[in-house]
């Protein structure tokens, strides 16, 4: 029997770490405008502006959660935690989706309310503040549009803050429309609305985060063609327990058995291997045995 592994996890941290600087400055910007909007939001009586205020706290949660994260992630491993904290990444995107589903029901809670008991609205200043809403998030989409490619928190936090951009759309439209016309019902309308709006989106991040940590096979590895590129290695006749997994953002790992016909040829077949899980699939924490028909026959009928 011989076993080997690819190299150790990149020193070079998560995907979520090399955008950490831009994350604190999205932190910031939001945590500013949050405030401002929480205040002409209670002073103008607009459900829409609380909506995206509320949007605006879960935006400053769920950054502080990824930075957190991030720094929980680039810890070292330990003997008792092999990989680090590199899952901590997920679990923050998992919260936060979780967050925002349950501030979803809530802003549609608040604009039945509303519909039943409408309140005076003042346009002018919910539309000063939507405006300013519009640039700062516009700002930190900016800032997060480059991580957002590749980390799966980044990703979280950049389409919460595409959310409240267009959540600040809504609040303009809804703010014009009680200016102009006096229907004050538009402001519940749109609250509801920019609730609405981030519930798919939401959702697939929260599938997502759960496949992580189901450890399922990443979306861009397809497991079939992986093994048949295994088993068409000269001098292998089988490939078994094979397993494509994510640990987080970025860092993917691979591991499973090759059954060869000559023991001889382990070393070159397990070179292969290696070449071909990162060559074709981008894979570089390998972890492969290399063992001959009796073994892999001794194994199979190892109790489960």
């Amino acid at each position: 029997m011989h076993d080997g592994h690819g190299h150790a996890l990149p020193k070079s941290g998560s995907a979520a770490s090399r955008h950490k600087s831009r994350l604190a400055l999205a932190l910031a910007l939001t945590a500013t405008y949050m405030v401002a909007e929480v205040v002409g939001g209670l002073l103008t009586g607009s459900l829409a502006l609380l909506a995206d205020a509320a949007h605006m706290l879960t935006d400053a949660g769920g950054l502080a959660l990824a930075l957190i994260a991030i720094r929980f992630a680039e810890r070292p491993a330990t003997p008792q935690k092999t990989y680090g904290y590199v899952r901590a990444e997920v679990l923050s995107a998992l919260a936060n989706a979780v967050v925002l589903l349950l501030l979803t029901i809530y802003i549609l809670y608040e604009a039945y309310e509303r519909f039943i008991n409408p309140p005076e609205i003042l346009s002018g200043p919910m539309l000063a503040v939507a405006l300013i809403g519009i640039v700062v998030n516009l700002i930190s989409m900016r800032l997060l549009a480059s991580g957002s490619s590749e980390s799966l928190n980044v990703r979280g936090a950049y389409f919460e803050v595409l959310s409240d951009l267009l959540g600040s759309f809504g609040v303009v439209i809804a703010a014009l429309i009680v200016m102009t016309t006096g229907w004050t019902l538009a402001d519940p309308i749109v609250g509801a609305g920019i609730g609405l709006f981030i519930v798919p989106r939401t959702w697939r991040l929260l599938k997502e985060a759960v496949h992580i940590l189901l450890e399922g096979v990443p979306a861009e590895i397809d497991l079939t063609l992986l093994e048949r590129v295994l088993k068409e290695i000269p001098g292998v006749s089988a490939v078994h327990d094979l397993h494509v997994w994510t640990l987080t953002s970025g860092l993917d790992s691979m591991s499973g058995h090759i059954v060869v016909n000559d023991m001889a040829d382990a070393r070159r077949v397990l070179e292969t291997a290696r070449n071909l899980m990162k060559e074709k699939f981008g894979l570089e924490h390998v972890t492969i045995q290399i063992e001959d028909a009796a073994l892999a026959a001794a194994e199979a009928k190892l109790p489960v």
